[in-house]
């Protein structure tokens, strides 16, 4: 083999992987935080078993990810997602958890049967090229709500909502990772992301901000959720508006995160549309029905796979580092959980920078673009849901298009997407669709 060669693959093999551990290390938190929100006081589900299923499902669903449909995209059980399944399914509706999981899997079904046709691609291409750049500018800004919140730089107020926080020792590392990443990534280190975060927890661990776990290794638990579904008793008439809900949801939050993310980072084909969008969506529809069957909620791709993608990561072989990352996780929990939240604010804040730099795409030159384009951008952090912003977008495309007298360049596909986008406020609010 020729040297030169030689050199760019190994090359290549470690860009790959330093954006796949990038990845893995800025979405980590959710090996701990979907097993406690799903084992809720009430829900009756145990920690250890989901923590096992969330591991496992998000090993094999980025795996697929990175052999079959060849993306860096990560794939796990999805924030909101599983509030929705916890908060509204279980503790709202008092739906047994295994039903619950049962209603998933139906789902992931149903989910899969639209994913092997054109459908969903002929979705994706109709969205126009500004609800495109507003949604990855809303992701941006959504990402960097998140990272401010970690840091302790923005906070809760009952008054005004939110308010600045202050300048608490996490506060002040997080700026300070944020400098070293900046640093870093203007010399082109492609180690800059990690750098930043494992600088950070050292410091918070010198300083006693988080403490050495107890133990370092605890054993999988695939006794307490695996395949402990009720396919069955999920099949009820009155179940089928939540299935529903989880089938729209999984949608919107594919299809938005997809899109947002292949257009913000050039994951696209030489016709401008994000490369292997049908496999990819395949894989996440499988990753909603495996949800159900190892006991966790719904499967999806992770939008804090950009910061892998921004790191360097272009091919599958990103998501395959990223799955092993995963795994360890089954046997060193309490070590992945060291790392604190505020350690990896400044990648997600400096990643929704680079995302927002889409709007100079955006043509605000006239309202039926403007509208859409400024509820979209502005809806997906202040509703602290991608769903929610793309939906608002698409359903304010149609309108405003209408009423500008250009109902004629509407693609027909986007009065579809319209039409679920009531649908789904609709059931998500039933009082709408009463008379009461």
């Amino acid at each position: 083999m020729d040297p030169e060669d030689s050199k760019a693959r190994i090359d290549f093999i470690k860009r790959e992987a330093i954006a796949g551990i990038t990845t893995f290390v800025t979405m980590a938190y959710i090996v701990i935080v979907n097993p406690a929100i799903l084992s809720s006081d009430g829900t009756g589900m145990s920690f250890s078993g989901v923590m096992t299923a969330t591991v496992v499902l998000a090993f094999v669903s980025t795996l697929a990810m990175g052999l079959y449909a060849k993306l860096p995209f990560a794939v796990a059980p999805g924030m909101g997602i599983n509030a929705v399944f916890t908060y509204q399914i279980i503790l709202g509706q008092k739906v047994p958890w295994p039903i619950a999981l049962g209603m998933v899997f139906w789902a992931g079904i149903l989910f899969l049967l639209i994913s092997t046709t054109s459908i969903r691609e002929k979705i994706a291409a109709a969205i126009p090229l500004t609800l495109r750049n507003a949604t990855a500018c809303g992701i941006g800004l959504f990402l960097t709500f998140i990272g401010l919140k970690n840091s302790g730089l923005i906070v809760a107020d009952p008054v005004t909502f939110v308010k600045a926080g202050s300048l608490s020792a996490p506060a002040l590392l997080s700026i300070f990772g944020f400098v070293i990443l900046l640093w870093f990534y203007r010399k082109q280190n492609p180690f800059a992301f990690l750098i930043s975060i494992g600088v950070v927890t050292v410091l918070a661990w010198w300083l006693g901000l988080v403490h050495a776990p107890e133990r370092f290794f605890s054993l999988p638990d695939f006794s307490s959720t695996f395949f402990k579904l009720d396919i069955m008793g999920a099949l009820q008439l009155s179940l089928v508006p939540a299935i529903l809900i989880f089938l729209f949801i999984d949608l919107f939050d594919s299809l938005s995160t997809f899109v947002g993310v292949s257009y913000a980072t050039g994951l696209v084909d030489e016709e401008g549309k994000p490369k292997n969008l049908k496999r990819g969506l395949i894989v996440d529809s499988l990753a909603t029905a495996g949800g159900g069957l190892f006991g966790t909620s719904s499967g999806t791709a992770f939008i804090e796979s950009s910061a892998g993608i921004e790191a360097g990561g272009r091919t599958g072989l990103t998501s395959v580092f990223t799955a092993l990352c995963f795994l360890p996780c089954l046997f060193l929990a309490p070590l992945v959980s060291m790392v604190p939240a505020f350690a990896t604010s400044s990648v997600l804040i400096f990643v929704g920078i680079l995302m927002f730099k889409c709007i100079a795409q955006i043509n605000f030159s006239k309202l039926e673009n403007l509208i859409p384009a400024f509820l979209t951008i502005v809806l997906i952090p202040l509703t602290f849901s991608i769903t929610h912003g793309i939906m608002w977008g698409f359903l304010s495309h149609v309108g405003c298009y209408c009423f500008a007298g250009r109902r004629k360049e509407i693609h027909p596909a986007m009065v579809v997407i319209a039409v679920f986008c009531v649908i789904l406020l609709i059931l998500e609010n039933p009082s709408l669709g009463s008379r009461g």
